[in-house]
C-alpha cells in the first residue's frame, strides 16, 4: 500500500512538473506584438500532441479516438516566412480593406468578418500554396482560394461543414495573429442542418464529452481532415474564453488563407 502511495504521488508529482514546464514555454514571448516563442528548433517542423504539446486534449479520450485525431489533425508551425507572410498580405490588403466587416453572417456562424476567394495569384505566393498542396492533399484543390479576415473581436462559432462544396480536407494558413482552434466531438451531428446545407451548427456540448484545443501560432499550417474534420465541430474562440494550457492567448485581426480538394 505504501508503495502504491509513492507511486502515485511520483507520478503527480511529474505531471505538475510537466504542466509547470509547458506554461513557462508558452508565457515566453518574442515581441510586444503577441507572438509566441519558436516552439521547434526547424522551420516547418510538423506537430503532434506528444512532442510540442501543441493540442491540449479534455475529457475523456479512449485511446483509438486520439490516435485517429492525432491522424487527421495535423499543425506546422512556421510553414511561412515572415517575408512570405508580408507578401500574402501585399497581394490580399488592397482588396480586403475595401470590404466592410460583417457581423450578421447569414447563418449565424461567423461574427466580424470578411472574406473573398482568389484564383489567380502572383508567381510568389502561387509557390507557397503549392507547397500546401504538397503538404495537406493527394490531390489537385480547389481553384478559388478563400481568404477570412477576422476582425480582432470576431469568432467563429462551432460549425461542421457540409461534404457537398468541398472535399475531406481543409488546410489553412494562419496570418496575423495566433489563435486557439476548438473542436468538440459533436454528439448530435445533425441537431442543427444537414449535408446539404453549406455547414451544420450542432451544439457544441462539453460536459460528459471530450475536445481539444489547439494552439495555431502566427505563420502556421493546420491540415484538418477526415474524422477531425466531419466528426468534431470547428470554431476559434473569443477573447475572452481563448486560452491554452491554462495561458490567455490574445487573438488580434487573423486572416487565414484556406484551401480545399474538391467534393
Amino acid at each position: 500500500m505504501a508503495t502504491k502511495q509513492l507511486t502515485l504521488s511520483v507520478l503527480k508529482h511529474s505531471r505538475e512538473l510537466w504542466q509547470g514546464n509547458v506554461r513557462n514555454l508558452l508565457v515566453s514571448r518574442v515581441s510586444t506584438s503577441g507572438n509566441w516563442r519558436h516552439l521547434c528548433s526547424k522551420p516547418q517542423q510538423e506537430l503532434r500532441p506528444n512532442d510540442t504539446n501543441l493540442l491540449e486534449f479534455k475529457g475523456e479520450w479512449s485511446a483509438a479516438n486520439k490516435d485517429k485525431f492525432i491522424r487527421d489533425m495535423r499543425v506546422v508551425v512556421d510553414f511561412i516566412t515572415e517575408d512570405e507572410e508580408a507578401k500574402l498580405l501585399e497581394e490580399i490588403e488592397p482588396y480586403m480593406k475595401r470590404l466592410r466587416y460583417e457581423y450578421d453572417h447569414w447563418d449565424d456562424a461567423i461574427h466580424g468578418f470578411r472574406e473573398t476567394e482568389r484564383k489567380h495569384w502572383y508567381p510568389h505566393n502561387r509557390q507557397v500554396l503549392e507547397r500546401v498542396r504538397v503538404k495537406g492533399f493527394q490531390e489537385e484543390i480547389m481553384p478559388y482560394v478563400h481568404i477570412l479576415d477576422l476582425a480582432a473581436e470576431g469568432v467563429i462559432k462551432p460549425h461542421i461543414d457540409s461534404t457537398r462544396y468541398c472535399g475531406h480536407t481543409i488546410a489553412g494558413i494562419s496570418l496575423l495573429s495566433d489563435s486557439v482552434m476548438r473542436l468538440v466531438y459533436a454528439i448530435n451531428k445533425t441537431e442543427s442542418g444537414a449535408s446539404e446545407d453549406y455547414r451544420s451548427q450542432p451544439k457544441a456540448i462539453l460536459e460528459n464529452n471530450y475536445y481539444v484545443d489547439i494552439l495555431l501560432p502566427r505563420r502556421s499550417l493546420y491540415i484538418m481532415s477526415h474524422y477531425a474534420r466531419y466528426d468534431f465541430t470547428h470554431e476559434i474562440l473569443a477573447n475572452k474564453e481563448s486560452s491554452f494550457m491554462g495561458q490567455p492567448i490574445k487573438k488580434d485581426r487573423r486572416i487565414s488563407i484556406i484551401c480545399r480538394n474538391e467534393p
